[in-house]
């Protein structure tokens, strides 16, 4: 049965009504939304604690980053001044590596990195600050703008508090995950890098003489990786780029989101097929212009409503701890939707920053390690913090109710309009700065754009661990991610949330069963960068 839901979902994008537009994406959202279920349900299986009932992958993922978090000695903070200066590039003379990292090791455009095109002067080579970069491009984007106002609308404003934290114990577990990234990676005979979890799960249990498990492990990241850049790397930022563009513009049919996505899919099939070095040139100018821009039109709404900061964050520690009678499933319902939310914004434990980390020149890996402790904080503590600051207060004098949710939307008071994801934080953003909401749609598809990019690339390096590295393999494995960005636009926010987030959350099992085995080679690595820096 399952099957055959995959198989009709697939074939409605070639179905005839695809030309005259009737009905293509409720016939999309009729076959899509019980895989989605399906798969949700699958990946979080819950273990009665107690009266509560709290998914494994979040009971896994807490655990993991919590251990790492004591048994590094808090490296997420105490050495976090040491991170900002590995990223500074303070100890790059002692980094010094004959290690041959080239363009082919990122995500590329004719040759060039995407996010260092303008950098020439490095010739390909990938340095930390450069790698950071790469790294929180593929994160910081929609996860902060529209899981944000998804977790509040269901958990309230404690659930801002759980993905603070979720965000600053995730420092530890990207830590642990980028150093093996390095530690582990694959250099082939023309010096192109190969890296991530496939990889360090592979070769790490090799060498504790556990190579069966290992291979079983990065294979099961590897498919779980690919339906994830399908699934949250692709689709939830369609479906969100799509929802920003018909609410802002007015745009409406029966077909409109299958047609956006068409359009999107032209635009990304253009750089990662086709490779159109321009068009890479102006997305690399501008993204970052329009995260600045974000952030900072965000902290301008949350100081225009000075006087009610003291009282916004009250309630979020407040309601972190004791929340409104509405939100289902009490205190332990706000720490999940704060810890899943984290878990997806920032992807601390799902191990696929690490494939981008695995391209940086050094010969200390545990130096890449502590560059991406940094990526949570920004992604997560910072980032998100401000957007839920937006959020709840805009909804200080009541706009909707906190917990009251059908399908992961909320609905207004004033006018009785369901709406959700991206949408709140634009309403939320437009009571802030008039105008401000068609700033964040172009900013939405710029990050969507981004994110896509980068994940494309996340999902075929593990698409070409497991069918070669040929170019058939490289063509087909983008074809379909094509067909996911038209898919994406198509379907609806409900169900494009529970497939993006049960793919991206898919990768904890096998990634942290491995990083909780292998952490222990992490301290090696650290103890040995640290002699070389401080020698």
């Amino acid at each position: 049965m399952m099957r055959k839901r995959i198989l009709l979902l697939l074939g409605s994008l070639a179905c005839s009504n695809l030309l005259s537009g009737q009905g293509i994406d409720e016939k999309i959202n009729e076959n899509f939304m019980p895989v989605a279920q399906w798969w949700e349900d699958l990946v979080f299986t819950k273990l009665p604690i107690g009266p509560y009932d709290i998914p494994i992958v979040l009971i896994l993922l807490l655990f993991g980053a919590t251990l790492f978090t004591l048994y590094f000695g808090f490296i997420n903070i105490r050495r976090f001044p040491l991170a900002i200066n590995v990223v500074r590039g303070k100890y790059d003379d002692v980094e010094g590596s004959n290690v041959p990292v080239t363009t082919d090791t990122v995500l590329t455009v004719d040759g060039d990195i995407i996010d260092t095109i303008r950098q020439e002067g490095h010739q390909g080579e990938v340095n930390h600050f450069q790698a950071l970069a790469t790294a929180v491009s593929g994160t910081v984007g929609l996860g902060n703008i529209s899981m944000v106002a998804v977790a509040i609308s269901i958990g309230g404003p404690g659930a801002t508090f759980w993905m603070v934290l979720a965000g600053l114990l995730g420092m530890s577990s990207k830590f642990v995950e980028c150093t093996l990234g390095v530690k582990y990676r694959d250099i082939d005979a023309q010096g192109n890098v190969y890296g991530g979890p496939m990889y360090y799960l592979s070769r790490g249990f090799k060498e504790m003489g556990w190579q069966r498990l290992g291979k079983i492990l990065s294979v099961i990241f590897a498919i779980m990786c690919i339906g994830a850049s399908f699934g949250g790397g692709n689709a939830f930022q369609s479906n969100q780029a799509a929802a920003q563009i018909v609410t802002r513009f007015g745009i409406e049919g029966s077909a409109t989101g299958t047609l956006l996505g068409i359009l999107f899919a032209i635009m990304v099939g253009v750089v990662i097929i086709g490779g159109i070095k321009r068009i890479a040139k102006v997305t690399e100018k501008i993204v970052p212009f329009m995260a600045a821009l974000y952030v900072a039109a965000a902290l301008f709404i949350v100081f225009s409503n000075f006087s009610q900061i003291d009282d916004a964050i009250a309630l979020i520690f407040k309601e972190a701890f004791s929340p409104k009678a509405t939100i289902t499933g009490g205190i332990i319902g706000v720490m999940i939707q704060g810890f899943r939310r984290a878990a997806f914004s920032n992807e601390a434990g799902a191990g696929s920053a690490a494939i981008a980390h695995s391209a940086v020149n050094t010969k200390y890996p545990a130096s890449e390690g502590l560059v991406g402790l940094l990526e949570p904080f920004i992604d997560t503590v910072v980032v998100c913090s401000i957007t839920a600051l937006v959020i709840i207060t805009f909804n200080m004098e009541g706009a909707f109710t906190y917990g009251v949710v059908a399908n992961n939307e909320v609905t207004l008071t004033a006018t009785g309009e369901s709406i959700g994801g991206v949408n709140l934080t634009s309403m939320a953003f437009e009571s802030g700065i008039k105008g401000s909401s068609y700033v964040l749609a172009l900013a939405v598809v710029l990050f969507a754009f981004s994110t896509m990019l980068s994940w494309s690339y996340y999902g075929l390096q593990a698409w070409k661990y497991l069918f070669g590295r040929s170019r058939v393999s490289d063509i087909s494995y983008k074809l379909i991610f094509l067909i996911f960005t038209v898919l994406g636009a198509a379907i609806t926010l409900d169900a494009v949330i529970k497939f993006s987030d049960a793919m991206i959350l898919a990768l904890v099992f096998p990634n942290m069963i491995g990083l909780l085995f292998l952490f222990p080679k992490v301290r090696q690595e650290l103890n040995r960068y640290l002699k070389a820096i401080s020698g």
